[in-house]
């Protein structure tokens, strides 16, 4: 009983850090990526500079008019720029949405596939712990610490 402790310190623990930023910023796949991200923010900022470009219009064409208008066509007119208004907003914030969501769904198979060579390099070389050195989080880092990046590029066919 008394050796078995002895035997877990003998153990070797191999401690590597994996930089996943620098990786991932290398991997091929992110410009097709942000490429068809930019596509989709194109044709919402077409919409919407359209749609500012009728806004100016309207509320110049009120100014313009205002102290000839009837009441009732003045509100009318108010009531329009104000419909447009919200409706930019409505689909500045789909936008939005609908680039997040594809950011997600464009990026999971990019992580999942970082994620299978981290995973693949830390049993290929025995770590037993492999961290992200953000500088937040990682507060030292001794000599002894094993620096498995490139490892990772490789692993990914990364140069």
């Amino acid at each position: 009983m008394l050796l078995l402790p002895l035997s877990m310190v003998a153990q070797e623990i191999k401690i590597a850090v994996v930089n996943t930023d620098n990786i991932f910023n290398d991997m091929p796949e992110n410009s097709a990526i942000e490429s068809q991200l930019m596509e989709i923010m194109e044709r919402y900022q077409s919409e919407l500079q359209s749609m500012n470009a009728e806004y100016t219009r309207k509320v110049s064409e009120l100014n313009e008019q205002q102290e000839s208008l009837p009441d009732n066509i003045k509100a009318t007119r108010i009531g329009d720029i104000e419909d447009l208004q919200g409706r930019m907003e409505i689909l500045y914030q789909a936008g939005e949405q609908e680039i997040s969501k594809k950011r997600e769904e464009l990026y999971a198979p990019v992580i999942d596939k970082l994620q299978k060579a981290i995973d693949e390099v830390g049993e290929e070389n025995g770590y037993t712990i492999m961290f992200n050195p953000h500088p937040q989080i990682l507060l030292y880092t001794s000599k002894t610490v094993i620096d498995a990046t490139d490892k990772v590029k490789a692993k990914l066919g990364i140069r």
